[in-house]
């Protein structure tokens, strides 16, 4: 296990990744960042507006994962994991899609679903708490889905995934039934006279908090306050107006939006006043995952 590098290729609704970490083989369990890749193919645009992917975009997913099948064997990847998310969930051809990248490239692609990528996520984030007592809510917002882990006291009492993300908002692709579910079962998780701290995760609230807080600032968390005045700024400029005045993407522009809204709803139903933000994601999971087992063979 020492020494040994692994892959994670997290495969969402708006963009695709490719993570890559080694074990430096020390006393320290960190895991060191080797590189991290982003392509925006924006699959849900796709999916949750035809029920299909493309001919085009399946066509640019085999070859990104040509292209991250090549970056594995530069960085000497021991071990890897592909998982694909909600907008692969939903499609109609995603089992034919997945069929033909394993033919072309070997990579095995799993499509998880939404419970399973909650507990990645879970998983991915325990090290955030350590031994802190309270109510913690980890809330993941992606391009398709929502998910969300309740723990209490440093147990997972919850795990829940919710069609709602900020693709299908932005395609009007979300039933106001699946809105009014999240609300209703995060009221229930809402223990009387405790402080909920939510965690997220995702790229678009990694984004809003790097925008609201002090570059100076050594934090890792900002307040709900905060974001509600963020995105008050960010709501009525169009997607050029959010490019232009706070250099983002144009794949970012428009789903930053509808992100903070996720957030919001989530802060405001629970009664949350603060959003911590370790920066990390679904890849970072897959990887924590694989980590673990191998620890664990080793110790036998």
């Amino acid at each position: 296990m020492k020494g040994k590098t692994y892959a994670a290729i997290d495969i969402g609704s708006n963009a695709a990744r490719l993570l890559i970490k080694r074990d430096k083989g020390d006393c320290d369990d960190k895991l060191e960042k080797l590189m991290l890749l982003r392509v925006p193919l924006r699959l849900g645009f796709d999916v949750f507006s035809k029920n299909r992917i493309s001919g085009k975009k399946a066509e640019n997913l085999v070859r990104l994962m040509k292209a991250y099948r090549q970056l594995m064997k530069i960085y000497g990847v021991d071990e890897m994991r592909a998982c694909a998310t909600s907008a692969m969930r939903d499609a109609e051809n995603g089992k034919e899609l997945i069929k033909e990248i394993e033919e072309e490239t070997g990579i095995k692609i799993e499509i998880i679903a939404g419970e399973e990528e909650a507990k990645i996520v879970y998983n991915n984030h325990v090290e955030y708490t350590g031994d802190r007592k309270g109510n913690f809510l980890y809330v993941d917002v992606g391009g398709g889905s929502t998910e969300i882990n309740f723990l209490s006291d440093g147990d997972l009492k919850v795990s829940m995934s919710f069609n709602i993300g900020t693709i299908r908002l932005l395609t009007g692709e979300v039933s106001p039934k699946e809105c009014n579910s999240l609300r209703q079962q995060l009221r229930m998780l809402q223990p009387e006279g405790k402080e909920m701290v939510i965690i997220g995760s995702g790229g678009n609230i990694n984004k809003l908090y790097k925008m609201a807080r002090d570059k100076d600032e050594d934090a890792n968390s900002f307040e709900v306050e905060e974001l509600q005045r963020l995105y008050d700024m960010l709501h009525p400029l169009s997607v050029e107006e959010r490019m232009e005045k706070f250099k983002l993407k144009a794949d970012r522009a428009d789903v930053i939006i509808p992100a903070a809204e996720i957030f919001l709803t989530v802060a405001n139903t629970v009664g949350a006043k603060r959003i911590v933000v370790p920066v990390i994601g679904v890849a970072d999971g897959i990887i924590d995952g694989l980590y673990e087992a191998d620890k664990i063979k080793e110790s036998r």
